[in-house]
């Protein structure tokens, strides 16, 4: 690998060992890798870059050892009506790194990362981040002062009103290749709202990527819409 290449994974072999400190101490660390507890200090309060082959070591420890689809389970919470708080994701900084870097291996070529309003921005955030380009968001409402926009209508079948989804007209160039990011799909119809808005503007999709679907219906709502190989789901509910 290039030099860059050798940072970046350095870089997610650091997260990877930020991540297994909140569940074991330095000295449950220690033995488990083989190294002394300063040593793991320096890498985890970043004094230090391990070399390639150690960086390796940590990440396929915790691959082995640790499972993104487990992780973002335990974080997944519901109420007596059946309802889910995924709260646990979204403020968490080192999953959400995790889950972009799952995302960086999964799709190539990206030009762009589009999510709608709200609860997909950090997840959205960091995957651009990783891949290190833009990230854009629609809005359900035009902002005053701007007239530019790219509407895309539907209707939620959970509301049964027309909802639109606006994106201003230059935050994509023609034959860009953008990744459409949520955080939950149910009935699909957000999802499909994003595929055809970035269609209208003339984009290249990349592909899809949401951290859990419930059930089949919003999968099924997107087959006509993107191809399956084109689809990355990690957890389904």
């Amino acid at each position: 690998m290039n030099m860059l290449e050798s940072m970046k994974f350095r870089m997610k072999s650091i997260q990877v060992l930020k991540m297994l400190k909140r569940w074991h101490t330095y000295s449950e660390l220690s033995k488990k890798l083989g190294l002394p507890t300063t040593v793991l200090n320096r890498y985890i309060m970043g004094r230090v870059l391990p070399n390639e082959e150690r960086a390796r070591e940590f990440i396929m420890f915790y691959e082995k050892y640790f499972k993104l689809e487990d992780e973002i389970l335990k974080r997944i919470t519901f109420d007596e009506f059946g309802y889910f708080d995924n709260s646990g994701i979204l403020y968490d900084t080192q999953l959400l790194n995790r889950i972009a870097t799952r995302a960086l291996d999964r799709f190539e070529n990206v030009n762009k990362v589009m999510t709608s309003e709200t609860d997909g921005i950090p997840i959205a955030c960091h995957i651009a981040q990783a891949f290190d380009i833009d990230m854009i968001f629609t809005r359900k409402e035009k902002e005053v002062g701007r007239l530019d926009y790219v509407e895309e209508t539907y209707i939620p079948s959970s509301m049964g009103k027309l909802m639109s989804l606006y994106l201003p007209k230059r935050s994509v160039k023609k034959g860009e290749r953008v990744l459409i990011v949520d955080d939950v799909i149910r009935s699909g119809e957000t999802q499909r709202a994003l595929l055809r808005l970035a269609k209208k503007m003339n984009a290249d999709i990349a592909g899809l990527f949401a951290v859990v679907s419930i059930g089949d219906k919003g999968i099924v709502a997107l087959e006509n819409e993107i191809h399956p190989d084109d689809l990355e789901i990690l957890v389904k509910l």
